[in-house]
This record gives C-alpha cells, sequence and structure tokens, in this order.
C-alpha cells in the first residue's frame, strides 16, 4: 500500500476555469448572479405550481419546518460559507431544486393520497459513523434478494413519474461530479442504479447532513441539530412510502442507511418502531481522518476559504455527538439489534453476516450469501483506496 497521502485541498483545473469564467460572466451581465435570497429561491421554484400545494399528505407543522429551513439556511450561506462563484451557483441550483421537488411531491400526494400512506415491512436500519463501514454492510444487506434497497438515481430524485428517465439523469449528475470531484468513487463509489444510501430523502428536507459536508454553515447546523428531526423523518416516511408503492417492494424489509441516523438514532427509531437495527463501529481515529478527507474535498471544490484543522475538530464534534446519541436511543431500545465490530467484519464477512441475521431475525439464505460473495468479488479493496493525513486536519 503506498504511503502517499492526497492533499485534502486538491481540486482540478477545471474548477478554477469555472469560477473565471462565472466572474467574468456575472461581472458582464452575462449571465446573473444567483440570488441565495429566500424570496427569490422560492419565486423561482414555484413557477408553474398552484397553489397551496406544498401541502399534499403534509401537516401545517412540517410545512412550516421546512419553510424556516431555507430562511435559516440561506442566511448561514450568506454569513458564513464563504462560497465561490461555482460553490454560489451550486448552492442557488440544489436548494431552488429542493423546493421544487417539495411543491412536486406535495401536488403528486395531493392527487394521490394512498401513496404515502403505503404501508412497507419493517425496515433494517444501519446505522454507524460516516467513514465506519456503513456503505460495505449496507451493500451487503442489499446484495441479499429477499431485501430491497434504494438506488441512488432514486436517492436524490424521488418523483416517480411518467416515463422513468432517472438512472439517465442521475448517470449524468454522477459524469459531472466525477469531474468535479476525480477521488469521488476512491471515497464513495456510485452507480446510478446500484444501491445507495437515502441522503437525498433527507435532503429533500433539508436535514443538514448532506449540506454540512460540502458548505461551511456551522449556524445550521448548530440550529438543525438541536431541532426536533421529526418533520424530516415524516417527510422521509412519505417519501419511503411512495418508492415502495412505485417499485412494488413494501412487502421486502429495505436496507437503508444514511450516517445521520446515528445523529437522529431516537427520532428514527420512533418513526420506524418496527425497524431491525444493524449497528457498526470502527477505531475512531479511522473514522475521523477519512470522514475528515471526504468533508475537505467536497468543500474545496465550492470554496475558496477552507480550514481544514476546523474540519478536524468538527468531525470530532459530530463523532461524540453521534456516539452519545446512539447510546441514549439503545439504552430504551427493546426491538431486534445487531452490532458489528467493522475489524470482525473486514475479517469474516460471511460469518458477521450470519450472526447479524440471527439476530435480527432474518433469514440468511445460500443464495444472499452467494450473491454478496459476488458482490465482495467485485468490490475494491478498501485499503488501497485513498489514504488520509490526520495530521492535515489537526487529528493525530
Amino acid at each position: 500500500m503506498s504511503n502517499d497521502f492526497h492533499d485534502p485541498l486538491t481540486r482540478t483545473r477545471l474548477v478554477g476555469w469555472i469560477n473565471a469564467c462565472l466572474t467574468k460572466s456575472w461581472s458582464r451581465g452575462w449571465l446573473e448572479r444567483p440570488s441565495l435570497a429566500p424570496e427569490a429561491l422560492w419565486r423561482k421554484a414555484r413557477k408553474s405550481f398552484p397553489s397551496g400545494c406544498e401541502f399534499g399528505g403534509r401537516s401545517s407543522a412540517d410545512v412550516a419546518d421546512f419553510a424556516e429551513r431555507v430562511e435559516v439556511l440561506c442566511t448561514s450561506l450568506q454569513e458564513e460559507a464563504r462560497l465561490n462563484p461555482l460553490g454560489r451557483t451550486i448552492a442557488h441550483g440544489l436548494l431552488v431544486r429542493v423546493i421544487r421537488q417539495h411543491l412536486s411531491l406535495g401536488l403528486l400526494w395531493k392527487n394521490n393520497p394512498r401513496l404515502p400512506r403505503t404501508q412497507v415491512t419493517a425496515p433494517v436500519l444501519v446505522v454507524g459513523q460516516m467513514r465506519a463501514g456503513t456503505t460495505r454492510l449496507h451493500r451487503l444487506l442489499a446484495a441479499d434478494p429477499a431485501l430491497c434497497s434504494t438506488r441512488f438515481c432514486d436517492s436524490w430524485n424521488p418523483l416517480p413519474v411518467g416515463v422513468d428517465l432517472r438512472p439517465a439523469s442521475g448517470a449524468v449528475g454522477l459524469a459531472i461530479a466525477r469531474r468535479l470531484h476525480p477521488r469521488l468513487d476512491a471515497l464513495h463509489p456510485f452507480g446510478a442504479t446500484q444501491p445507495d444510501e437515502e441522503l437525498g430523502w433527507l435532503t429533500a428536507a433539508l436535514s443538514h447532513c448532506a449540506l454540512e459536508v460540502q458548505w461551511h454553515i456551522p449556524s445550521y447546523t448548530a440550529w438543525s441539530e438541536e431541532r426536533d428531526a421529526a418533520p424530516v423523518y415524516r417527510e422521509y416516511a412519505r417519501i419511503l412510502a411512495t418508492d415502495a408503492a412505485h417499485h412494488g417492494n413494501a412487502a421486502s424489509p429495505r436496507a437503508m442507511k444514511v450516517p445521520q441516523f446515528a445523529e437522529d438514532l431516537p427520532t428514527l427509531l420512533q418513526a420506524f418502531p418496527d425497524a431491525r437495527v444493524v449497528v457498526i463501529s470502527r477505531i475512531d481515529h479511522e473514522v475521523l481522518a477519512s470522514a475528515a478527507s471526504l468533508i475537505a474535498n467536497q468543500m474545496t471544490v465550492q470554496s475558496d476559504s477552507v480550514d481544514p484543522r476546523w474540519i478536524g475538530t468538527e468531525c470530532r464534534r459530530k463523532l461524540k455527538l453521534r456516539d452519545d446519541r446512539v447510546s441514549a436511543a439503545l439504552t430504551k431500545w427493546q426491538g431486534r439489534l445487531s452490532k458489528v465490530d467493522y475489524d470482525e467484519f473486514d475479517r469474516d464477512w460471511q460469518g458477521t453476516i450470519r450472526r447479524c441475521y440471527r439476530e435480527i431475525d432474518l433469514p440468511c439464505s445460500r443464495e444472499a450469501l452467494q450473491s454478496m460473495g459476488r458482490l465482495m468479488e467485485r468490490s475494491p479493496d478498501q485499503q488501497q483506496r485513498a489514504r488520509h493525513n490526520p495530521a492535515a486536519f489537526g487529528l493525530n
């Protein structure tokens, strides 16, 4: 294995070229500088939508929670994020898309009220710190033919309407992301139609989890961490029900994972009281260096003022917060639970999977193990993917 560390703040020349082009286009009036004002974002997103469509399937409290999240996030972006031109453009585009998606889902549920009430089988929730092995464990579970999972393209576009062009649009989005982030797949391998985490569903409700890893928005993160996450997971549950109805897999247990689950576990277990829970843990210093590297690689594309040591300090804080919330939730949890150690899982994945299935009361079939084995054969060595320099982030 190479001992060469990757510079966490490296970015492609393409990013610099885009920033220069945007700056020139704005200064000469060729393009309008994207606004991050809430009223401008809502006005742009609302075009062609009928009045009141955001209420479809949602309570007034949930609608108000989303609107307040837009307000607080916009303030944080304008006052703290120090976005470069590309970052500002991405932030504007993401927020307009999320608001438009919020309205589209409301309209869909207003016209099809049974969709968000589709009954789904008890899911399997993979819980763990960011970079603790949750992706590998989740994808092995998703390989079981008896379980179902969420496609990457459906996570980031949960609207199953008309001809399903989401695989194509997801592939295009990943191609663009790979040009901006050359090490994207080394940090987290992607495929447009491959099983992936439901990060997009949480972003649809403006949870801070996908936003804080690409923008410096500490006030929004702090505000969201202290806020009741129940509205976020009510939206998540509505999207899950809609996705299950569209794919016809509501009767199959769904393997789901987002690192944010660890932070929100008390609320998550209230939303899914019959869930099967698998908690994976890994040595803290391995988690911290990898998480900090991922965040730095994302932030440096959208800002010219990224502080690696702040990222390291923030990763330490988040690790403790998630550990504390997982411990608090599990002390009260009487449901089906399995605890997995990353090193044990790395040494003997089959033995770990068999034990895990017994503890959460699922049959572990030969077909499931064979499918998982084929996946492991295709997967690159986890230790060869990327090298992270803890010292760059002030981590020992």
